[in-house]
């Protein structure tokens, strides 16, 4: 099978595991690498891609925002999300957003195959062990946290406080007005009980939303 798939990852030696697993399965299958965001979104306005693998985590953004783009500047490639952090909660966000899959980085090596396959069949995929937690999630056994029950876009704004950025910086990278982030940001520290940003960055770093200082 025919295919280019665009691989969005900044470590080179996980890159060349990767491409080595789809070139095994599909021999014919073109591979562009990129190792940032910008190096990401350059190549999609040179090339359609069936299919786009993205890290969570690059030097120049990290967390969903990399997948927001991406969603943004290639709507018809179909996304797998390949991510360190195993918590159901990115899973479920990232299948809210409009990724097709999302794959921990420890399952690649035996689930990049048949997720990349279940997708290009026109499914969804995510491993067994985040089914069972977002399963648990929806029929009760666990309750969900405050932010799980953020809108795509207050949880984009909570993230992007949380690390750092000023309303400014989030408008300009979410095309959004300041008033307009600003107040999502109000709603945000409303809806999880939060009083200011130290608190805001304090709750994502407690809930592993963002790394620790």
């Amino acid at each position: 099978m025919s295919m280019n798939l665009l691989l969005i990852e900044d470590h080179p030696i996980f890159r060349v595991g990767v491409r080595q697993l789809v070139q095994q399965h599909w021999p014919s299958a073109t591979i562009r690498e990129a190792g940032t965001l910008r190096e990401a979104i350059a190549a999609v306005h040179d090339v359609f891609f069936e299919l786009a693998v993205v890290d969570l985590n690059l030097p120049d953004t990290s967390g969903i925002e990399a997948l927001s783009q991406m969603l943004r500047v290639a709507p018809a490639t179909k996304v797998l999300v390949l991510s360190l952090n195993s918590e159901a909660a990115y899973a479920q966000r990232s299948l809210q957003m409009g990724a097709a899959g999302y794959l921990t980085k420890d399952r690649a090596a035996s689930e990049l195959v048949p997720a990349l396959e279940r997708i290009l069949a026109g499914g969804r995929y995510i491993s067994r062990s985040l089914a069972e937690q977002l399963s648990d999630q929806v029929s009760g056994i666990r309750k969900a946290f405050p932010h799980e029950e953020l809108s795509a876009q207050e949880y984009r704004v909570l993230v992007q406080l949380a690390q750092g950025r000023s309303v400014g910086e989030i408008a300009v990278s979410m095309r959004l007005s300041p008033k307009t982030v600003s107040t999502y940001r109000s709603r945000v520290l409303s809806k999880l009980l939060l009083g200011n940003n130290v608190e805001l960055t304090r709750y994502c770093q407690t809930h592993g939303l963002v790394d620790p200082a």
